[in-house]
């Protein structure tokens, strides 16, 4: 299941960093010819390799790549539990002074048809100042950046004062097979870190090209799906009866469209507000500073609340998505479900939701269950807690982004939607949605048909990444 990017929203935030930012200039031309040449033609071999039904070819294709660039062969690794969803494993040895750092980014893209896009999206299409293809956002960008990145500090003979880890893994898209978990349940000891970099969260959002914010995620919600059904003797549509099981389903999704689950920060979403306070003007930056005092203002938080992405940050969020019933038009329905998608703060569980649920559709006729198979051992039923600001993460963050992004601050942020995060989190694992690939304001066209990405922003990401990594493994 793959999670929206927050910096992707449109929000009086936005506009307000867009006036204040200054347009500095990317950082492409920073990489040199030979570097931009092997990022691009990774990042193409990646697009071109359809791995919405195995990843396994993908994977080998960058085991190859790293195994030519000099890595070790016992130190890359083509596993997992068939020959259709293989997981990469990379170490990248370092002196062992400090615990490794893991790098995570899921291979599997959802399916695109070719009569929808415009361009082939399992080609990689230039048409500048973008590029075409299924997986350009979501997310061959980042492993591409990733394994650029290994090579490059490779060739440059540098020693990290850890070994850093990458996992490039199958299965995010909510399929049954995913490579993170996985790993952690069969190989634990070949991705165990100190902490995990994902750059499937977070990201750079710019407006018209200027650099507007950077956000860091640090939290994100847990993703559950609950099964709702009403089921009835039925009978012949000539002779209408009043519990007609569609009508109760609808009567308790009209009471759950009118329930709010109530306001709750933690402590990256405090930070988040108390950033944002500085910088908006006006009544939404009185009420992002009223929500943050011992007694927040509800005034404050229902008209913060009006914004879809602030709303789901100060709570838990559930809506329906999908309905069925009946079995002939003229025919009273036997049997309608309905599937209600949530998204769970840090500190309830999908047990307490569902409980929530009954009580709020307050009707014993409605069957309400968690769906299918949402656990594993390494994802708990419950949300995790946010992971700590680590200082040498947030001040690596805040040096490159000043330099590469001036004027756009860096805020930590929750998810609201959900990644393989949740996996490393539940392990113990601290995980930091990071990306230094920059989308404009309205860009988003993950899962979507013509997904592209700008060119440049994606050298940027380049850039970003090899700095970043170099800073957190080069402690004194």
């Amino acid at each position: 299941m793959h999670q929206l990017r927050p910096a992707f929203r449109t929000t009086a935030f936005t506009l307000a960093l867009f006036i204040a930012a200054p347009f500095i200039g990317t950082a492409s031309a920073q990489l040199s010819t030979s570097d931009k040449q092997l990022s691009k033609s990774i990042f193409k071999q990646l697009i071109e390799i359809n791995t919405t039904e195995s990843t396994t070819a993908a994977a080998e294709a960058m085991a190859k790549r790293l195994l030519d660039a000099g890595f070790p062969q016992t130190d890359v690794s083509v596993i997992g539990p068939d020959d259709q969803h293989k997981n990469l494993v990379v170490r990248y040895r370092g002196t062992g002074q400090h615990k490794p750092i893991l790098l995570i980014g899921h291979l599997d893209t959802v399916e695109a048809r070719r009569q929808d896009w415009t361009t082939d999206p399992f080609q990689f299409v230039e048409q500048a100042p973008f590029v075409y293809g299924r997986g350009t956002q979501d997310m061959k960008d980042g492993d591409a950046i990733y394994v650029t990145n290994f090579i490059r500090l490779k060739r440059a003979g540098y020693k990290p004062d850890r070994d850093i880890i990458l996992a490039l893994t199958a299965d995010e898209e909510g399929g049954n097979h995913n490579g993170v978990s996985w790993l952690l349940k069969n190989h634990r000891d070949m991705i165990d870190a100190a902490f995990v970099l994902n750059q499937d969260a977070g990201g750079v959002t710019t407006n018209h090209g200027k650099p507007v914010i950077v956000e860091v995620d640090a939290s994100e919600k847990l993703y559950c799906d609950y099964k709702l059904t009403v089921t009835n003797p039925g009978g012949h549509s000539s002779l209408p009866r009043p519990d007609n099981a569609i009508y109760q389903l609808t009567d308790g999704l009209v009471k759950l469209q009118h329930f709010t689950f109530p306001f709750q920060l933690n402590a990256v979403t405090r930070a988040y507000f108390a950033k944002e306070s500085t910088v908006v003007k006006g009544q939404q930056a009185t009420d992002m500073k009223a929500i943050l005092t011992n007694r927040p203002d509800p005034a404050a938080i229902a008209r913060l609340s009006q914004d879809p992405f602030q709303n789901a940050t100060m709570r838990t969020t559930c809506v329906a998505t999908r309905l069925l019933a009946g079995e002939a038009n003229n025919a009273l329905p036997q049997r309608a479900t309905a599937n209600v998608n949530c998204r769970i703060l840090p500190g309830s569980s999908r047990e307490q939701i569902c409980q929530k649920l009954v009580e709020v559709l307050a009707d014993p006729k409605i069957d309400v269950a968690i769906s299918g198979n949402q656990s594993s051992a390494y994802a708990n039923a419950q949300a995790e807690p946010p992971a700590p600001l680590r200082p040498e993460l947030m001040q690596a963050i805040d040096k490159i982004a000043a330099q590469m992004w001036p004027g756009a601050p860096v805020v930590p942020s929750m998810s609201t939607g959900a990644t393989d995060g949740k996996y490393t989190n539940a392990a113990g694992m601290p995980t930091y949605g990071v990306s230094g690939v920059a989308i404009d304001v309205g860009g988003d066209r993950e899962h979507a048909r013509d997904e592209r990405v700008k060119l440049n922003s994606y050298y940027d990401g380049v850039t970003f990444y090899y700095r970043l990594l170099k800073a957190l493994t080069s402690q004194p």
